[in-house]
């Protein structure tokens, strides 16, 4: 339990042993559930943890309250990394009354079986007062749940914002912005954005759009850092991967069985890097989590894929990638695709499928080669670098 300001408190906690996130992308540093207090006259607490920390969670609740009730609790967001502990809570405070919008109403019933009698059911702009001061909701649907809103305290003008603005990784020791480096934070910040939450990046911007106005001194997110003394920074950082805003740098993923299609990729990171480009990253995709994939990708502009032909189509572990960023969605790349065969270029042919679905417009023609790549195949590689680097710099 840790206090933010005279009537706010943290009572989150920190999971250390959760290792895949939504069963999908690994935790190598663990998450944070942050839950909150809100503590005047009548007591809101917004949002639970995930099951398996009842004890540690009811303990900080305790810590900041004593013996108090909980009044209220608003469900933000009804997925269960946020949601699990309702019942536990509605059995420890038996007035307690839920504080949702309307379409949290039957995911209440059907995850845990609340009565609608018991939700209070908030409005667009709804507000409640706890005395002193106001909580007022703004739905902000697709953030990544059709039912997620945002709770604001008009008071001290501090936005729970729930997912948004969330990151993986616990939280050690310090809990806000200026008390922990956020460079250790970014990475895992922007891999969550990518894989989460950007494939509806274009409801970010309408939630953007309605809050346009809203002062805010504190963001409170449901994961990760606590933004008390530049929440503009992490405002700034939604707005820009939203908006599909990258770096001048290049991605190189690919696909490779016995070595040949790897060289090729080495070799075309050497002649882009020949045309100044300093920011160049080469994974091999059956080695690199696609999660790790997906963040470089929505970090830097240039995305060069290639596969070698497996059993008439492209690598298997390339499919899942390419099935991954159909989902995310990035846009604003500049794509090149390369590829190598024995028999049939499937590997390439099946990429240039992937963009035209994508309506993602190919640099240049494939850079191919058959068998293993040759000193004449690597110089088709030198206009095929010139080119990508020119668009890449439009």
């Amino acid at each position: 339990m840790q206090r933010l300001t005279k009537r706010i408190y943290s009572v989150g906690v920190n999971d250390t042993d959760k290792v895949l996130f939504e069963g999908l992308w690994p935790l190598p540093y663990g998450v944070s559930y942050n839950s909150y207090l809100v503590v005047d006259e009548k007591i809101a607490l917004i949002d639970t943890v995930e099951s398996g920390f009842e004890e540690d969670f009811l303990y900080n609740i305790r810590e900041a309250i004593g013996d108090r009730p909980v009044d209220y609790l608003v469900v933000n967001h009804m997925e269960p990394d946020h949601s699990s502990l309702i019942s536990y809570m509605m059995e420890r405070y038996p007035e307690l009354l839920i504080v949702a919008n309307a379409k949290t109403v039957p995911m209440l019933k059907g995850y845990y079986g609340v009565a609608e009698e018991d939700v209070l059911v908030m409005p667009e702009g709804g507000e409640l007062s706890l005395g002193t001061c106001a909580l007022k909701f703004h739905m902000i649907p697709m953030v990544h749940w059709p039912e997620t809103m945002v709770t604001y305290d008009t008071t001290d003008q501090i936005l729970f914002s729930c997912d948004a603005f969330g990151s993986f990784g616990t939280l050690d020791g310090g809990i806000f912005d200026d008390t922990v480096n956020f460079d250790f934070y970014e990475e895992d910040m922007r891999r969550y954005y990518s894989n989460i939450v950007g494939k509806w990046s274009n409801m970010v911007q309408k939630a953007f759009a309605k809050l346009d106005g809203v002062p805010v001194k504190i963001i409170c997110p449901s994961h990760g850092i606590i933004w008390r003394k530049d929440p503009s920074k992490v405002l700034s950082l939604y707005d820009k991967w939203s908006k599909h805003e990258a770096e001048e740098g290049v991605v190189i993923i690919y696909a490779s069985m016995y070595g040949n299609t790897e060289k090729f990729a080495e070799e075309i990171a050497r002649k882009i890097s020949e045309q100044g480009v300093r920011d160049i990253r080469v994974f091999d995709v059956s080695k690199t989590h696609v999660s790790y994939l997906l963040s470089a990708i929505w970090k830097y502009k240039g995305l060069i894929l290639g596969s070698c032909a497996y059993n008439t189509d492209m690598h298997p572990m390339m499919a899942l990638l390419t099935h991954e960023i159909s989902v995310s969605d990035p846009k604003n790349k500049v794509l090149g695709i390369f590829g190598g065969s024995s028999w049939n270029s499937s590997g390439s042919k099946a990429l240039r499928a992937f963009a035209e679905k994508m309506k993602m417009d190919v640099v240049g023609d494939n850079a191919e080669f058959l068998g293993r790549p040759f000193a004449s195949d690597m110089e088709q590689l030198d206009a095929f670098a010139k080119e990508f680097v020119a668009q890449l710099r439009k």
